[in-house]
């Protein structure tokens, strides 16, 4: 995988954007196209009216929002152009992880992503960003006490809306990099022809630290990467109740698996004893695919959306044969895959002016398939090597899951300030596991003053763990192998069932000042966690057979003028106890000592903020954000944890007006401005396999037309 040239670029862009895109996206009237007769509403109203009708069949009532939009996203480091997890990492109490995971309220994963209120199919999780920040027109992270529309993952739901062609008429064509060798191109087109809304948009991405370096140095070594991404939203208005849409995404994505220089070898191939750790040639392959195609309709008092999805999802592990069993004593090449369908509905009734009626189903049906060839030396009964020439193991399996959800709430108004959100699920999970819950759900909204709302809530959660992780091994066959488990147990992988407690304030102290403080509290049984355990850096999930999680949130924000400012500070603290299930993964003395120890989860860390602010003037805009996290777990059994950090970002845009619409617009973004060396992962710890490092200073620039 090498650079592409130049041409390469070029040529990506000339098939990908139309000869005549301006005349493709020109919302306004023509000879062609008269203006809307009197009376009749135009594209951008329906669209605004429907959308406003969507967002409140499925509404967040009672639980925690923080919203993210444009003007939040345009001044962050690197812009539209910034991975989609760097957009969630300025919202409150989201922690930063290795290889692009995101960790709210000191949860491992358990996000479940909507877009346009619509579930996105769950993937199976690589080191690719499937989300391009480019179309998130704005985003919402949900935690707290959700309401009952939202199961299965509920740590925290990433809402995204997408940017419309009717409301962003238009396109541009950008072109951004710098540093690491990046090169980034991307398009985006939109608009309308008579009641189609149309909106597309494509990106690349290349360079050379596709996955965190496992040193603190500048560069790392072998850890390229090439991604391509495409997105199209396509929706046909059939009057000013009711329209289809069709969401169609597709992302490929390759990396090099960086190399860390020094490691000692620990086994010998056939007589070769020595290998330099600096030449491994390990790489990983990702893709993933959906549609989603949504109808929805509009009556007086009744609002629903029905919608089809289907995806495909897969990861190819392929290690370096040679290198990987000298140092390892196994070399595994792991192919997994997950194809999903389903069905979601939503509906709200609007009774009376004090109740409002909500329910829905989900049902989906997946199957994942994991083909597994490992090479392994013969062992001994110590468990030293006893050949010098290894031997293959096949290990495949598939297996076909469901989940099934249902909801019902209603939204009392008990009198005007006062909103009671009641209501329960049921959730059914046929796949590794087969267990069901009832879940009830209560939420309580008080809206004190003009300038003062408080909430509470209590909800069941019932979180089954992702069929396409789920460890399927079969240990006899490594007994008598370098591979073989120390333990050989694996209790099946179960649901976590918990009791969520939430409440929270938010006050409008003056003219565009906000602050927000939310508690939450958190008991588990079956707790669910996450580890990469082998050499594939594809995660295994385990249960704690106890859990507990506590923390809270302090949010502020202020605008005034050309002048705006953010700043979330959070505090979580989470431990469990006693392996229950994927035994065979933990090293014996760390195993025994959970059984009888409660132990932090590699995922905690105790305090994580971020703080940015910006201001323009006319068509200069300056910005800077920071963001700072305490340290997640190290060591054994996570009893130490890793130094603080808090890299520093500035970034510059400049706005030149043409004709028209049209519009150059110009930036600069340099992140990490004091090029602090800090560690996301040392390598120690419960499920870390390898360290990892955050990213040293950077200098980005790029420019996008806009016409």
């Amino acid at each position: 995988m090498g650079k592409p040239p130049l041409a390469t670029t070029v040529l990506l862009f000339a098939l990908i954007l139309p000869k005549d895109a301006r005349a493709q996206t020109d919302a306004s009237p023509s000879p062609a196209q008269p203006a809307p007769a009197s009376g009749e509403l135009s594209p951008v109203t329906v669209v605004g009216q429907l959308n406003q009708t969507r967002d409140q069949i499925v509404p967040y009532l009672g639980a925690t929002q923080y919203s993210i939009g444009q003007s939040q996203i345009q001044t962050q480091p690197q812009g539209p152009n910034a991975p989609f997890d760097q957009v969630i990492l300025r919202a409150p109490g989201v922690a930063q992880d290795s290889f692009g995971q995101l960790h709210v309220r000191d949860e491992h994963a358990n996000l479940q992503f909507r877009i346009d209120d619509v579930l996105i199919p769950e993937g199976i999780s690589g080191f690719g960003q499937e989300i391009d920040t480019h179309y998130v027109d704005r985003v919402a992270l949900i935690t707290g006490s959700l309401p009952a529309q939202f199961g299965f993952r509920t740590s925290g739901i990433i809402d995204v809306h997408t940017r419309q062609g009717a409301l962003n008429p238009g396109g541009d064509v950008s072109f951004y990099g710098g540093s690491y060798d990046r090169l980034q191109p991307s398009f985006q087109l939109g608009g309308t022809r008579g009641k189609l809304n149309y909106y597309l948009t494509g990106s690349y991405l290349y360079d050379t630290l596709g996955i965190e370096n496992p040193t603190s140095g500048h560069t790392a070594i072998h850890d390229e990467t090439s991604q391509f991404k495409g997105f199209a939203e396509l929706s046909y208005v059939i009057d000013d109740s009711s329209r289809v849409t069709l969401l169609l995404s597709g992302t490929y994505a390759d990396f090099k698996i960086p190399d860390n220089p020094g490691q000692v070898p620990a086994f010998t191939l056939e007589g070769q004893s020595a290998f330099d750790s600096r030449t491994l040639d390990e790489r990983q392959h990702e893709q993933n695919h959906y549609g989603i195609l949504a109808y929805q309709k509009n009556f007086d008092t009744v609002a629903f959306q029905a919608a089809a999805f289907s995806r495909y999802s897969g990861v190819l592990f392929t290690p370096d044969w040679r290198g990987d069993l000298i140092f390892n004593g196994l070399a595994s090449r792991v192919n997994r895959t997950l194809f999903g369908n389903g069905l979601q509905f939503d509906l709200s009734w609007a009774v009376t002016d004090a109740h409002t009626l909500r329910g829905g189903l989900l049902f989906s049906v997946e199957s994942a398939r994991a083909d597994t060839t490992n090479q392994v030396f013969p062992a001994d009964g110590s468990g030293s090597q006893a050949s010098e020439v290894p031997v293959t193991i096949i290990d495949n399996n598939q297996k076909t899951g469901f989940l099934y959800g249902f909801y019902l709430q209603d939204a009392w108004k008990i009198f005007e300030p006062l909103t009671l959100n009641v209501g329960a699920r049921f959730d059914v999970v046929d796949e590794y596991t087969h267990q069901s819950q009832l879940s009830p759900r209560v939420n309580l909204v008080l809206q004190a003053t003009r300038s003062t709302t408080l909430h509470a809530g209590y909800s069941r959660y019932f979180t089954p763990p992702p069929l396409e992780l789920v460890p399927a091994r079969t240990l006899t066959r490594f007994v008598g192998t370098t591979n073989e488990p120390a333990i050989l147990k694996s209790s099946p992988v179960k649901a976590e069932r918990a009791h969520y407690f939430d409440a929270g304030i938010t006050q409008q102290v003056a003219g565009g000042f906000n602050v927000g403080l939310d508690g939450f509290y958190k008991i588990s049984r079956d707790l669910l966690d996450e580890g990469q355990f082998g050499q594939a850096l594809i995660f295994s999930p385990f249960n704690y057979a106890r859990g507990t999680q506590f923390g809270g949130e302090l949010t502020a924000n202020y605008q005034k003028g050309g002048f705006s400012a953010y700043g979330n500070l959070a505090y979580a603290y989470g431990v469990g106890t006693k392996i229950v299930s994927g035994e065979f993964q933990f090293d014996p003395e760390e195993f025994a000592y959970i059984q009888n120890h409660h132990v932090f989860l590699d995922h905690d860390q105790r305090l994580t903020g971020s703080l940015g602010a910006s201001y323009r003037w006319r068509d200069l805009a300056v910005y800077s954000d920071l963001l700072y996290g305490r340290g997640l777990r190290r060591g054994f059994a996570n009893t130490g944890r890793n130094p603080s950090y808090y890299p520093l970002n500035l970034g510059v845009t400049y706005e030149l007006k043409l004709s028209g619409q049209q519009a150059i617009t110009l930036r600069v973004d340099v992140t990490n401005v004091f090029d602090q060396s800090y560690v996301l992962r040392d390598g120690s710890g419960i499920g870390v396999g390898a360290p990892q490092f955050g990213a040293r200073r950077a200098f980005y620039a790029g420019a996008a037309w806009r016409f």
